[in-house]
């Protein structure tokens, strides 16, 4: 954001005397490795479903593949913590960069949305039996797994199913807008005055006190003076006017000039304490990750997982990453957003002062300012891990509110459009469409304002036409 402005398995050779092959698993696995399969959450339509690959050898696993068949009319959706290649039925997962190592006794997970009522069937891990499973018919897959997302498809004519929202009292779609907590060339406006059209607000920004981690608010003295006077007694009785109206407000730490930092486990203790505060003083229903200048991704989660325990299953976690946070899965903001999925609300990615980025198809740059840009990038984010639910789109409000990026309000619906149900795209289509798209974000309530509230205006209305 601008201020002025991440089976039992040995090495195995088993002769298959009725068909006179030889199957050698791969060497890569001790003894003792093992994959289970839950459902742990079934719908009807469709269930999301969760592998647990356990060591229960004596020595490290490095790198695993595991293999399985879906029955026909069950097909597979979005999927995370691993990497997926398929031929027809049969899909194979493997690890990716941060979980390929598997010490002794140790467990590492993926999971993945499935349309149909069937169930996996044939699993291999590494090549053998998953131990307690069905040995396989056909001889694994000899290839290496992809380096890079799947290629992209025409959507299906039935989108996958998704997993229901956390329970955070919030519509299926949001429209998120910032409030500015300074004085800058945008019109000033207090909290209670967001339009209706706005789900979530979130206040902009808490900022960083000489203790590492530790973050604080109070409403700005140039503000105040700008609307006659502005007090945080205000500011907190604004808070409850707009949760009345049915709104969520959260505090956002960082910007583009925040200089918060959570890299130790003080730092994380400090940060979860310090937003717990702001939280019981003011009434934030959540917070808001907007750290411009980098993140630690396990100290963040950690002082995120705290400060949840302290609040609540109702607790809001919202991120603003920059688009470029979100082009690999293995970077700091991405691996964030999907280490702490559990919990997640929702990513809002900037999608703008970016330039020209690969999509998900990685065959091209795409401009940003185009419905093509916006798809292909959040696509990343949809076929790398994060549900439907927690994908958000970040754009600006008009002149004034960002460098680059700016799109009118109609390239905002047409992306939402294209991403949920495969229409208004550009010359890039998704491999699927997501239905359970979470919404969209802008920079700023204040700048969209400034500039007649045509975002608010056009986008509100438009997500509640969502499917």
């Amino acid at each position: 954001m601008r201020r002025s402005r991440s089976v039992v398995l040995a090495l195995v050779t088993a002769l298959a005397a009725a068909v006179g092959a030889v199957w050698v698993a791969l060497p890569a696995f001790a003894a003792g490795v093992t994959a289970t399969f839950v459902k742990t959450s079934d719908w009807g339509s469709g269930w999301e479903g969760k592998y647990t690959i356990t060591n229960g050898g004596s020595t490290t696993v490095n790198g695993w593949s595991l293999a399985f068949d879906l029955p026909a009319g069950t097909t597979m959706g979005t999927y995370w913590d691993a990497l997926l290649t398929s031929s027809g039925q049969r899909h194979t997962f493997t690890n990716r960069s941060w979980n390929g190592t598997i010490a002794p006794g140790a467990s590492v997970s993926f999971g993945f949305l499935a349309s149909g009522s069937g169930s996996p069937t044939n699993c291999q891990l590494n090549g053998a039996s998953c131990g307690g499973g069905t040995t396989p018919t056909t001889p694994p897959p000899t290839t290496a797994p992809p380096t890079a997302p799947p290629p992209t498809t025409p959507p299906p004519t039935t989108p996958p199913p998704t997993t229901p929202p956390p329970t955070t009292g919030l519509p299926k779609h949001i429209l998120t807008g910032y409030w500015h907590n300074f004085d800058n060339p945008a019109v000033e406006l207090r909290l209670r005055d967001t339009p209706a059209e706005y789900d979530v607000v979130a206040v902009a920004f808490a900022e960083a006190t000489a203790t590492p981690g530790a973050v604080t608010f109070a409403v700005d003295p140039g503000l105040s003076t700008a609307l006659g006077g502005y007090s945080d007694a205000d500011f907190s009785a604004d808070v409850r006017t707009l949760q009345s109206r049915g709104k969520k407000v959260i505090i956002s730490v960082g910007g583009e000039t925040g200089r918060v930092a959570v890299n130790d486990a003080a730092s994380a203790r400090a940060f979860s304490d310090s937003v717990y505060a702001l939280i019981q003083r003011y009434g934030f229903d959540g917070v808001d990750i907007d750290l411009e200048n980098g993140l630690n991704p396990t100290y963040m989660a950690q002082a995120l997982r705290a400060l949840r325990a302290n609040v609540g299953s109702n607790l809001i976690i919202a991120m603003a990453p920059q688009t470029i946070d979100m082009q690999n899965p293995a970077g700091s903001y991405f691996k964030l957003a999907l280490d702490i999925r559990d919990i997640l609300t929702v990513v809002n990615t900037q999608f703008y002062n970016s330039g020209a980025m690969l999509g998900c198809d990685q065959n091209a740059a795409y401009a940003q300012g185009t419905v093509n840009f916006i798809v292909a990038l959040a696509c990343i984010q949809l076929e790398a891990g994060l549900r439907p639910d927690q994908v958000g789109l970040g754009l600006p409000a008009g002149p004034g509110a960002a460098g680059g990026g700016i799109v009118a309000p109609s390239v905002v619906n047409a992306a939402l459009d294209c991403l949920t149900r495969g229409t208004n795209c550009g010359s890039f289509r998704p491999p699927r469409t997501y239905p359970g798209l979470r919404g969209a974000m802008t920079w700023s309530v204040n700048w969209d304002i400034s500039n007649g509230n045509g975002f608010a205006r056009t986008v509100g209305p438009h997500l509640d036409t969502l499917p």
